[in-house]
């Protein structure tokens, strides 16, 4: 069995053993589960953008063949790559297919600009990078093509083209630092064999809230990368999915970025899909389109944050859209006051459930209420009953319940450290291996947790 990428810090064999035995890790890599859902849900429509449909047949055999033409334009297992798409079909399929070659993708919220992205690009010693062009004026292409100009790895430029657009990398070109640069479209060629893959591996990296490092050049948002494998990710996919009952019937809709692990896996994307659903792409989370979008194809569950909650709620009157096939809101990002929980909850009329979701594998949810009912102030309980958390005050000791501290956790999807940061590892990681989150919480007399914000810098040192 190959060894965790270097950089990375695994799991120790008692605890994976104990969630290999508890049935939490199940072996299969996500790009292999795309196999299985081709094959179970064939038919069904997997993915929707727009006027674009795709089946969960159609998913597979895209994937099977972008994984090829990454092959063939020379992406190999184990080299990193960004990924910095919008919520098109484009993004879903090159994870898959990246992944499917063995290779690792480094998933960029596309708002990121030079200073985060060339700071990705460096950690992660990525070998190619894959944006759109030009994105709502940005010239993204010309972004990577810097970074490119600037450092030894990235020789590997993939463009999303879109109609109209008049970028100079529109073909397949080669620059004089000798990056190489391809439309995403011509990256397709017949399928080859399978790469043999192993689910403890690391399948794509996350990256965490923005933190602040001090270079040369003055200070700079810096995120850290977080490694997560094909166990612990699917794991979690999966237990989110039951535990808001997805199945076949329901309709995902994709409002936050599909980037951020809320709306990826929290169940999000890969949890819908895992239930044989169907995942609605929005690429813009205001009400304009999304409401229209949730009357039209009948959506049922999606994830909002807070801001993004009181512009639909703002929107509702005017709007006039028949959004009755909703039956669960998530609430997730900053803590929704309970004003807007109780306005979301009512006007959309609908079940609402607050989480709290980390890239880092922390992941709460509440008890979704429904018409009716009060809006639990709490986020809830963590995800798996292997899921350990800790309130600690600044000794690093224990709090009462009650009582407001820093939030520790471990459990098994929650990665036991940040890639190639052994500094802020010793800082974010107890030597037991509980995270840090920097957040502060307290427990509810009936066990609940309650997140109430970031904290501070004594209790992040707890």
């Amino acid at each position: 069995m190959p060894s965790m990428l270097d950089g990375c810090t695994p799991w120790p064999p008692e605890f994976a053993d104990r969630y290999w035995s508890a049935g939490h890790w199940r072996g299969n890599t996500l790009e292999n589960l795309v196999r299985g859902w081709a094959l179970q849900y064939g038919p069904r429509t997997a993915l929707v953008h727009g006027g674009t449909r795709l089946t969960y047949a159609n998913l597979n055999r895209r994937v099977d063949r972008m994984a090829a033409g990454f092959r063939l334009r020379g992406v190999r297992p184990r080299q990193r790559v960004v990924v910095q798409l919008p919520n098109v079909p484009e993004f879903v399929v090159t994870v898959f297919a990246l992944m499917r070659v063995g290779a690792i993708p480094v998933i960029c919220p596309l708002s990121h600009r030079a200073s985060e992205v060339s700071h990705v690009a460096r950690v992660s010693q990525a070998a190619g990078y894959v944006g759109p062009s030009t994105y709502e004026g940005f010239d993204h292409a010309a972004m990577a093509a810097d970074i490119a100009a600037r450092g030894a790895f990235l020789r590997r430029v993939f463009t999303l083209e879109t109609p109209g657009d008049a970028s100079p990398y529109g073909g397949m070109t080669t620059d004089s630092s000798g990056c190489h640069y391809f439309p995403l479209a011509s990256v397709d060629a017949p399928p080859g064999p399978a790469v043999a893959q192993s689910a403890d591996q690391v399948a794509f990296f996350l990256l965490s809230e923005d933190t602040t490092e001090d270079t040369a050049e003055g200070s700079t948002a810096a995120p850290e990368l977080v490694a997560r494998t094909h166990d612990d990710y699917a794991c979690q996919a999966r237990a989110a999915a039951e535990a808001v009952s997805l199945t076949e019937d329901d309709v995902y809709l994709a409002a936050l970025p599909a980037g951020f692990n809320l709306a990826f896996g929290c169940p999000g994307i890969l949890g819908t899909l895992c239930a044989g659903g169907t995942v609605v792409l929005a690429e813009d989370p205001s009400p304009a389109d999304c409401l229209a979008t949730v009357e039209r194809e009948r959506v049922t569950v999606t994830a909002l944050e807070p801001a993004v909650a009181r512009r639909w709620l703002d929107a509702l009157p005017a709007a006039g859209a028949d959004l009755s096939s909703l039956r669960l809101v998530q609430v997730g990002g900053a803590p929704a006051d309970p004003e807007t929980a109780e306005r979301l909850r009512s006007g959309l009329g609908c079940r609402l459930q607050r989480v709290f979701a980390l890239a880092e594998g922390p992941l709460v949810l509440a008890r979704p209420a429904g018409p009716g009912e009060t809006v639990p102030a709490a986020q809830g309980r963590p995800l798996s009953p292997d899921d350990e958390v800790r309130v600690v005050g600044a000794d690093g000791e224990d709090v009462p319940d009650g009582e407001p501290g820093g939030l520790l956790a471990r459990g098994p999807s929650i990665p036991r450290g940040y890639y190639r940061a052994p500094e802020r590892n010793a800082r974010s990681f107890t030597a037991d291996g509980y995270f840090r989150t920097g957040h502060l919480a307290r427990r509810t007399p009936d066990g609940d947790l309650l997140v109430t914000g970031r904290a501070g810098a004594a209790e992040e040192s707890a």
